[in-house]
């Protein structure tokens, strides 16, 4: 084990001369934007009104997250076309190894579960651990499944699989299984019980979730980078959705991976050590996370206090805190996850995300947070804070059209030909790191083919274009109620393990769910077809999702539609076009709907 204080005088002042440059930059273009659009935008809606002045500020409230992705995507996208080596440019670490050092620390693989199915835990475990034994470097690494789970049926489940899989590698890597009977401080009370437990025997862990998979290869990378960088705290993967066959994932992870990638890189430029850590699929130095990565009990009774929900990138911000960095390794390939396979666990998972990302308030006033680190949990609030802003922008509009006299009225008075360029550039920032991804695709043969040409790829990107203009409207407002009852009623509700595999939407539970968003999107469109006929196919692209919410529920919970999309290639991921060595032993029915057809090899 290594000391858990790392001092400024281990960090090389060179490093942290271009980071301070970076980040002026980065600071520098994203207030410019923000400062040009904002003057746009009064010369498009002059303040001259209260819709107007209401208009302003809640765009306001909505812009830093559009500005700042822009810029992510922008110096991403030249990243990957310039740099020899995307990775390296971001995270020099990732050229401190030759990949094949001896593995020399011992590293606990975590798998964290509760009250889900085991059979993906072992599935994706034991290619994994194949791989360690053909490496030779089992009796470097320690498997621990560590479970909440409570419900009985699921227990006894557990038990036996975790038992004969124990009994499987006995001799070979150590399986270790705990269960406890209460989850305290949720699933960074399960760390924190291993850390307390059996922290001390090992140097590294790699956290996974439940669906989580990543090979050996991409492990052992990620053990000798953190070997061979004694100053590295957390070293977190550039994580891609598993082929599915759920319409809901498969769409929703297409976008996914055109967006993430310039995003990443275009984000690790200038946060450096300064990195995100998304909870699993990441490799931490356990003595300093074990020493300065307690998570606090917030005060008070509401649901905005106790455990925090959102651990990981508070976890982020103590280790860097402590004077260890926290990197990103951005390559597609190395690791995975599940997506929730219907809106419903979406839903479900995005907004206890947002209940953990308002818990941040309590916590911004931490002493002794790098500039960076306080950014990020700012930034994390005001991710979710957007969509009540732009929900009570439209509520406003749609109010004051209603009371306007008169057939042909007018949300806020608007300057035609500045409001339309306003428009425009706000597209162009909200999907620039799509945009930047395609330009990529459609620029490099090999990752042509690997999306199925430039046909294909153009009719899954409009595919996935539709699937968000009747998404997003859905989120927002699904953000805005639940804010409203964190912040109001005080209720938080209570949060239940999520079901991963694809299954199907009952059109009953599906109405009762999403009444309320239909119910607002017939409003909306009610009143602009009364007051302002004109502008009823704008209102439409906007309201569609939120009037067809039950249908969309459903239909994209389909497993037969969801066979069918990824039977003839709609929205498919490259490793469904050619299957990564690393992939084929989980026989993914996404993959093997095609395997007569399908090539098998790394790309």
């Amino acid at each position: 084990m290594t000391d858990s204080t790392i001092t400024l005088a281990d960090v090389a002042p060179e490093g942290t001369a271009m980071l301070t440059r970076r980040r002026t930059l980065f600071a520098g273009l994203v207030a410019a934007t923000m400062i040009a659009v904002l003057w746009l935008a009064a010369i498009a809606v002059p303040p001259t009104s209260f819709g107007a002045i209401s208009f302003l500020v809640l765009f306001t409230i909505t812009l830093p997250w559009s500005v700042i992705g822009f810029w992510n995507a922008f110096i991403g996208f030249w990243i990957m076309r310039l740099s020899r080596d995307p990775a390296v440019t971001v995270n020099p670490m990732a050229a401190s190894i030759r990949g094949d050092e001896p593995i020399t620390a011992t590293t606990a693989i975590l798998m964290c579960i509760r009250n889900e199915s085991p059979e993906p835990v072992e599935r994706n475990l034991q290619p994994l651990l194949e791989g360690l034994v053909a490496a030779n470097v089992a009796d470097k690494f320690h498997v621990y499944v560590l479970s909440d789970s409570s419900i009985p049926e699921i227990i006894a489940e557990e038990t036996a699989l975790v038992e004969a899989f124990t009994a499987k590698w006995h001799g070979v890597i150590p399986v270790t299984y705990r269960r406890r009977e209460i989850n305290t401080a949720f699933k960074s009370g399960n760390i924190r019980d291993f850390c307390d437990r059996w922290g001390a025997n090992h140097d590294f862990a790699l956290t996974l979730d439940a669906d989580s998979y990543m090979p050996a290869d991409a492990v052992l990378r990620m053990v000798r980078i953190t070997q061979a960088n004694p100053t590295l705290g957390i070293l977190q993967t550039l994580i891609v959705g598993m082929p599915s066959v759920s319409v809901f994932a498969r769409v929703f992870q297409f976008g996914m991976r055109l967006g993430m990638r310039s995003y990443t890189l275009g984000s690790a430029w200038w946060q450096g050590d300064c990195g995100p850590y998304w909870g699993h699929n990441a490799i931490i130095r356990l003595a300093p996370f074990i020493a300065h990565c307690h998570m606090p009990v917030l005060p008070g009774n509401g649901p905005l206090s106790g455990p925090v929900l959102s651990h990981d990138q508070v976890e982020a911000v103590m280790m860097r805190r402590a004077g260890y960095e926290v990197r990103v390794l951005p390559v597609e390939g190395m690791s995975f996850e599940e997506n929730p396979p219907t809106l419903m666990e979406f839903g479900r998972r995005d907004l206890r995300w947002l209940q953990g990302n308002m818990q941040y308030w309590q916590l911004l006033g931490m002493p002794g947070l790098k500039p960076v680190s306080r950014f990020q949990l700012m930034f994390a609030i005001q991710m979710y804070m957007g969509s009540p802003a732009w929900m009570a922008m439209t509520a406003i509009g749609v109010v004051l059209l209603a009371l306007s006299s008169g057939p042909s009225g007018q949300y806020v008075p608007v300057e035609p030909g500045a409001g339309t360029l306003l428009f425009a550039i706000m597209m162009l920032m909200t999907f620039a790191p799509k945009i930047a991804t395609i330009i990529d695709v459609l620029l490099t043969p090999s990752l042509r083919r690997a999306y199925g040409g430039t046909l294909v790829f153009a009719a899954n990107i409009a595919v996935e274009t539709l699937f968000m203009l009747l998404l997003a409207p859905l989120i927002a407002l699904s953000h805005t109620i639940f804010m409203t009852r964190l912040f109001v009623f005080r209720d938080g509700g209570t949060w239940t393990s999520q079901t991963r595999q694809s299954h199907a939407v009952p059109w009953s539970m599906a109405f009762a769910k999403m009444w309320p968003q239909s119910l607002a999107g017939v409003a909306v469109l009610t009143i602009v077809a009364l007051k302002a006929p004109q502008d009823f196919t704008f209102a439409l692209m906007g309201a569609a999702g939120l009037v067809l919410a039950p249908a969309f529920a459903v239909v994209t919970a389909s497993p037969a539609l969801g066979r069918l999309f990824a039977r003839i290639g709609i929205c498919h991921l490259p490793e469904e076009n050619i299957v990564p060595a690393a992939l084929a032993p989980l026989h993914l029915p996404a993959i093997e709907v095609n395997a007569p057809s399908l090539k098998s090899g790394a790309h």
